[in-house]
């Protein structure tokens, strides 16, 4: 059975919408997600599109109300910041209150600051998601084989993850351009491969960078070798695309 989380800050128009995305995506199969604020506002578009550069899916995304929820049965209430903690104390019992606090990046309106706070919420998520797994017994999940394949069976995440693997690291606005689809678009395909274990993402300044997951299974890592050196003018087209976009950003190598 699935443990309901709801997460809380005072607009949920950033942190607490951050902290429900990526706990669905991290650990969908575990929780039950939701967020909510003491004083809804509307989503930032900063939240969103760091959201997306970093291909998590946010269709649908809307703030809510607490008022609205805090009938609701949760096994666990996370308030992200100090304010939301203080007026949330008697709320939803008897969920277990858990209080975070990370600094609002909205003042900031830095593209920046935003990715920071998404780095730092899906750290703690991260934890969270370990600890729960000890707490329960739970192993960690497996490359499902079926996952995988059902992953590989478009011709567009096929294709980015050839590109993936040739050129090692792709940001977002590269795969674009390859592919030559939208953004939205890449990013919902770039969050499917994540969620079959295929990819990994690092920032590097203001751009985030897909590769290869560093843990692939031998038999993951044959089928991609396999399948590029049998077709090699599979993605003959998108390279191309790829050399002639222009300002393409410079990855340094870590």
């Amino acid at each position: 059975m699935k443990r309901r989380v709801l997460f809380v800050c005072t607009a949920n128009s950033a942190r607490s919408l951050m902290a429900e995305v990526l706990l669905r995506e991290m650990a969908g199969d575990q929780f039950e997600v939701a967020s909510a604020g003491t004083e809804p506002d509307k989503p930032h578009p900063m939240a969103i599109q760091v959201l997306e550069e970093a291909g998590y899916p946010v269709d649908g995304l809307h703030s809510k109300s607490l008022a609205n929820l805090e009938g609701e049965d949760w096994d666990y209430v996370i308030t992200l910041c100090e304010k939301a903690s203080k007026e949330c104390g008697n709320v939803c019992q008897p969920a277990q209150q858990i209080a975070w606090d990370f600094p609002d990046p909205v003042p900031s309106g830095r593209h920046a600051t935003f990715a920071l706070t998404l780095k730092e919420i899906r750290e703690r998520i991260g934890l969270f998601t370990l600890v729960h797994r000890k707490e329960t017994g739970m192993k960690p999940v497996d490359f499902d084989p079926v996952t995988v394949f059902k992953a590989l069976g478009d011709e567009i995440r096929l294709a980015a993850l050839m590109l993936i693997r040739q050129q090692k690291k792709l940001c977002v606005c590269e795969l674009t351009a390859a592919l030559d689809i939208s953004q939205p678009k890449a990013s919902r395909h770039l969050a499917t491969l994540r969620e079959a274990g295929l990819l990994d993402a690092e920032r590097q300044g203001q751009w985030m960078y897909y590769s290869l997951h560093p843990r692939l299974p031998h038999w993951v890592s044959r089928v991609l070798d396999e399948t590029a050196d049998g077709n090699p003018a599979l993605i003959n087209t998108e390279l191309e695309l790829l050399a002639a976009m222009p300002d393409r950003p410079v990855v340094r190598f870590i």
